[in-house]
């Protein structure tokens, strides 16, 4: 779990964030009636993989906001996509379950975004949806999947390029 607070954390407006800072900011969130959602997208360029982790902020009271975190490793154990989607989930899982400890909240106030269509899709990414789905159910989480998987498929993505 150390592996998530020793993280560089940056702020969506592109500030540096302790991960400390980032729980409190998160405590005071979900003690307001507001969620946390968790998302992990991927990109591979020139034999590594670059893995971005979104933690976002966000309730019907308050202003929404998000903290990332980047990571880039060499590709040669993330070759297939099955490999990458299912470290994404692990990374959020791992996310999630870190700020269930710390917090101590309960799973209910934590959604996950999985970066995976859903079965019927028949996308590249379907195939693995039941997994991942399990998953993610089996740590206790909520989860979306695509279409409603914001924070892999538009947050995390977009700092995973």
């Amino acid at each position: 779990m150390n592996e998530v607070i020793n993280k560089q954390w940056t702020s969506g407006a592109g500030l540096p964030f302790s991960f400390k800072k980032i729980e409190s900011i998160a405590k005071s969130y979900v003690s307001s009636g507001s969620k946390i959602f968790i998302g992990t997208d991927s990109f591979i360029s020139n034999k590594k993989v670059c893995f971005a982790t979104a933690l976002c902020l966000h309730g019907q009271y308050a202003k929404g906001r998000y903290f990332f975190t980047k990571e880039n490793v060499l590709s040669l154990k993330y070759l297939n996509l099955a490999s990458r989607i299912t470290e994404e989930a692990r990374r959020s899982v791992e996310l999630g379950c870190y700020l269930i400890d710390s917090l101590t909240i309960d799973p209910s106030h934590i959604e996950l975004h999985l970066d995976i269509s859903p079965f019927s899709a028949g996308n590249a990414t379907s195939k693995f949806s039941d997994m991942l789905r399990g998953y993610v159910q089996g740590f206790g989480f909520n989860y979306q999947v695509k279409p409603n998987a914001w924070a892999s498929q538009s947050i995390a993505d977009r700092h995973s390029k």
